[in-house]
């Protein structure tokens, strides 16, 4: 039996009393941490820009407030301590997108009363998504044709053609794509979970499942990474194949389908380097970008010098200097942190990151139902590997993709798709009763 089903079936930890008290202290917490936050970046200053600064710091913090009382009104059990980090998250990232441009601050305030928006009709209309392992070819069937309509309508930016321009904004269906793999993984490996994990057949020893089991779930994965080549972005496709490798071996508990996937990985990374000139350059300034700073290095090594400056306390709210970082209100705004709050916050945003990621897992491992464990875990790796990827990337860890941090970046369509995600897990510890 596979070690999420196991955990989820035997589980007998017992929730705390409490209610919702325990979100609601930290809600207050959020919200003074993102006043005090606004505060200080305008501190000593006056006009107009202060004031709408406060008014969305005032407004953000008192949706997050309401969105507490309606889950109390209306008995919501979802876990007690996602919505209060997400909160701290996003409570960073407005902060630092007006300090790094209001117009963008701005911006991001509208999208996260959206995202609000968003996250209180998923958890009022799919409270119960039991319901949906039944639509898993419907998910993968919207998902090829949300893939394919950037190919042929789709803008280019950053060399990934993977945007909807519908002028007043744009929309990136690979954001809200990766929700629906999910959901089709899920769908179909607990439907064929048994055979999966014991095999059909053996060959050279090892058990592996028949053509009819295997078939549909490899042919959907290596569909939707086409598409994402044809777009060129690469970043999503990262993200989709790392999914779909976590939740084959939280179905399975096989160590062979991993090996054997990361195998796929290398001969599809090697092939990406020799197609596309702008993984070549990403892998290069990867190696060694200094020889390159002042072209197609001068992104990274801006990000490392932005790090490296902030030393362990930062350099202060509002006194480095981001702007001299390309795209920093999106990709990069992990070293506009680190240069302004130091290791200390860079660390402390890792850690919140850290916290989602556990309570993902530890809604995984406690509710009953084995497709609302995989989506648990699928989301959870989802966003695990987002914030991850884009951190590894910025600090030189691994070369750069070109991918968002969750709830902390600039992004409409990020935002929004990461509040379904939240909403959806939400759902799931409610069905857990999980409010430890």
């Amino acid at each position: 039996m596979s070690g999420v089903y196991y955990a989820a079936s035997h589980s007998n930890i017992k929730s705390p009393a409490g209610g919702r008290k325990v979100e609601r202290n930290l809600l207050f917490l959020a919200a003074l941490y993102l006043l005090a936050g606004i505060m200080a970046l305008y501190l000593g200053e006056s006009g107009s820009r202060v004031i709408i600064a406060v008014a969305a710091g005032l407004t953000v913090a008192a949706a997050f407030l309401l969105v507490h009382v309606y889950w109390k009104a209306s008995g919501f059990k979802g876990d007690h301590y996602l919505f209060p980090v997400t909160a701290m998250l996003i409570s960073t990232g407005l902060v630092f997108l007006f300090r790094l441009d209001p117009y963008y601050g701005m911006r991001q305030f509208i999208w996260i009363l959206a995202g609000l928006g968003t996250l209180v009709f998923t958890s009022r209309v799919l409270l119960d998504l039991r319901f949906l392992g039944d639509y898993k070819y419907i998910y993968a069937l919207l998902g090829l044709i949300a893939l394919i309509l950037p190919i042929f309508f789709g803008k280019e930016q950053g060399g990934a053609k993977s945007w909807l321009d519908f002028g007043f904004f744009q929309l990136q269906p690979s954001e809200f794509v990766k929700i629906l793999l999910v959901l089709f993984l899920a769908g179909y490996l607990a439907e064929n979970r048994a055979v999966l994990a014991a095999g059909a057949r053996s060959l050279g020893g090892i058990s592996l499942p028949g053509l009819p089991e295997w078939a549909p779930l490899v042919i959907m994965w290596g569909v939707s990474l086409l598409l994402l080549v044809f777009q060129r972005d690469l970043g999503a496709a990262l993200i989709y194949f790392s999914t779909f490798l976590a939740m084959v071996y939280a179905a399975t508990a096989r160590i062979f389908y991993v090996l054997f996937g990361l195998g796929l990985f290398i001969a599809g990374s090697s092939a990406s380097y020799l197609l596309f000139d702008h993984v070549r350059a990403r892998v290069l300034i990867w190696l060694n970008p200094w020889p390159y700073i002042d072209n197609i290095g001068y992104q990274i090594t801006q990000s490392l010098f932005a790090i490296g400056s902030g030393g362990i306390f930062g350099a202060g709210l509002g006194q480095g200097y981001p702007g001299y970082i390309p795209l920093v209100h999106s990709d990069f705004i992990f070293p506009a942190i680190c240069e302004e709050l130091g290791l200390l916050g860079g660390a402390g945003i890792i850690i919140l990151f850290m916290m989602l990621i556990f309570r993902g897992i530890k809604i995984a491992l406690r509710v009953r139902d084995e497709f609302l464990a995989l989506v648990a875990i699928g989301l959870t790796s989802l966003l695990g590997l987002q914030a991850f990827i884009i951190i590894a990337g910025v600090t030189r860890l691994l070369p750069l993709t070109g991918v968002t941090l969750p709830y902390v970046s600039y992004g409409g369509s990020s935002l929004v798709a990461n509040f379904i995600l939240l909403g959806l897990l939400l759902n799931i510890s409610h069905e857990a009763d999980d409010s430890l």
